[in-house]
């Protein structure tokens, strides 16, 4: 009886490190198959052909995709399709810390941080409401207290004779705690320790055909 019980263990557990090194070999492959990039570069894996004439079939779907409508996983596809360093979890995580970067900067006033994240209407915008608060004397002491919610909105790729311009919106909805004083320290608006939700739905550009691999904010909206 001991020795059946032995033997029955030993198959157990040949059987389990078969099916751990089919499974870790399908993993590492697939890991592979999608560069782990943000920005476009020139040391990612190229794509086979096939990869290439079936995106779908060449990346697993990621997580951030589940649920969103038909349209724009068709979009977040195309983008991937024509950019082959684009990979959609990056994206968002990159789009997160945009996102953080260009309040902070407008904030603070920062108008170089936001020239070089913003295209030029977007920072056209962001320089207005910043001249206007300092003329006013006032100054922003704003926090951003978490990001709850991080979700692709819309995906589209616009394609040109000279240029594939990829746009992606995303929706933060996030709490802020915001307050403005006025030139000499006192508050003349918000509180500290009132957090307000907020929703942006923000789009983001880059031309694919382009060298350039650099993400830029084009516009800005309300959730």
């Amino acid at each position: 009886m001991i020795l059946e019980i032995v033997i029955l263990a030993m198959i157990a557990a040949f059987l389990g490190l078969r099916l751990y090194a089919v499974l870790g070999r399908r993993a590492e492959h697939e890991e592979e198959s999608i560069p782990q990039r943000f920005d476009a570069g020139e040391n990612a894996p190229a794509q086979t052909p096939a990869a290439a004439q079936s995106p779908q079939a060449a990346q697993p779907r990621p997580a951030e995709l589940e649920g969103v409508m038909p349209a724009v996983e068709r979009g977040i596809r195309e983008i991937a399709s024509a950019d082959r360093n684009f990979e959609f979890t990056s994206f968002m995580e990159g789009a997160k810390g945009a996102y953080e970067m260009v309040l902070e900067a407008f904030w603070s006033g920062d108008k170089d941080t936001l020239r070089e994240l913003c295209d030029e209407d977007v920072y056209a915008g962001f320089e207005g409401a910043i001249d206007a608060r300092e003329a006013d004397g006032h100054t922003l002491q704003n926090k951003l207290i978490r990001i709850e919610e991080t979700r692709v909105h819309a995906a589209t790729l616009d394609t040109a004779k000279f240029s594939k311009m990829a746009r992606i919106s995303v929706l933060f909805v996030a709490d802020i705690a915001a307050v403005t004083r006025d030139n000499e320290g006192n508050v003349v608006a918000g509180s500290l320790d009132d957090a307000v939700e907020s929703r942006d739905i923000w789009t983001f550009s880059r031309d694919v055909s382009s060298r350039d691999p650099n993400w830029i904010l084009d516009e800005t909206d309300q959730g």
